[in-house]
């Protein structure tokens, strides 16, 4: 069994050491991850420089690119066989609603799933790594995989997972919710009187949306999302089935 693992926290995260830790003797484990944080970069991917891998010791490579980037470099790059699994994670904070479209975490188990291997991306709701869930997330993150080997996942299939900082209750098989955003940017002044901004600020809400993975982990159960990397809106199809757009 060859198992790669990776994350947008970066290569030392304790989330990452957690996951690797829980699959030691899973079989031989691979991490090729970004060499410093790279949260929020989606789905990007380095084309236009150079990438370069270090390698920390024995299967740990520190990548200066995306996570998308590090499962690209080490399905074709790195490794000599295709792995079994990638586990994208254990992320600091959860990835829930229209977070998966900003996720480092979520986009690497979606470019694994591309090219054609099992994945999926695992989060804790705890920014600090500090909670007793950690270890809680390696574990199910273990469980799941074996559940996933055995059983295997539809086409164009990946799971987003989202395991709660508070006590745990159980599993729920959930849908993506739908975040609330708050004032997301903030303006201030440096010493010479010019402006900067911040991205990023303000608190996250979500919509009360039954059976959706905010509403899950909002009420202590690890939500488990299946995504597709497939994105046409089927339903719409029908809907615009009429439009006539004039070419000039």
């Amino acid at each position: 069994m060859l198992i790669l693992l990776t994350n947008d926290d970066g290569v030392m995260s304790p989330g990452l050491k957690a996951l690797a830790d829980a699959f030691q003797d899973f079989g031989r484990v691979v991490i090729v991850a970004p060499d410093r944080n790279r949260s929020a970069v989606a789905h990007a991917l380095t084309l236009e420089s150079p990438l370069r891998a270090e390698e920390v010791r024995t299967d740990l490579f520190a990548v200066d690119g995306t996570p998308t980037d590090c499962v690209n470099l080490g399905i074709h790059g790195l490794l000599r066989e295709m792995p079994d699994l990638v586990i994208s994670g254990i992320n600091r904070g959860a990835n829930l609603g229209d977070d998966i479209t900003y996720s480092g975490t979520v986009c690497a188990a979606m470019e694994a799933t591309l090219m054609g291997v099992p994945a999926f991306a695992v989060s804790l709701d705890d920014t600090a790594h500090q909670g007793k869930n950690l270890p809680l997330a390696a574990r199910f993150s273990r469980h799941l995989a074996a559940h996933l080997l055995d059983n295997g996942l539809p086409e164009e299939t990946f799971l987003n997972v989202n395991v709660p900082a508070q006590k745990v209750r159980g599993m729920r098989l959930t849908r993506q919710g739908k975040r609330r955003y708050g004032d997301v940017v903030t303006r201030k002044e440096d010493p010479r009187g010019r402006s900067y901004y911040w991205i990023g600020g303000g608190d996250l809400g979500f919509e009360d949306i039954p059976g959706s993975d905010c509403n899950a982990v909002h009420e202590g159960y690890i939500s488990v999302t299946p995504l597709h990397t497939n994105l046409t809106n089927d339903s719409s199809l029908q809907d615009l089935s009429d439009w006539q757009i004039p070419l000039t």
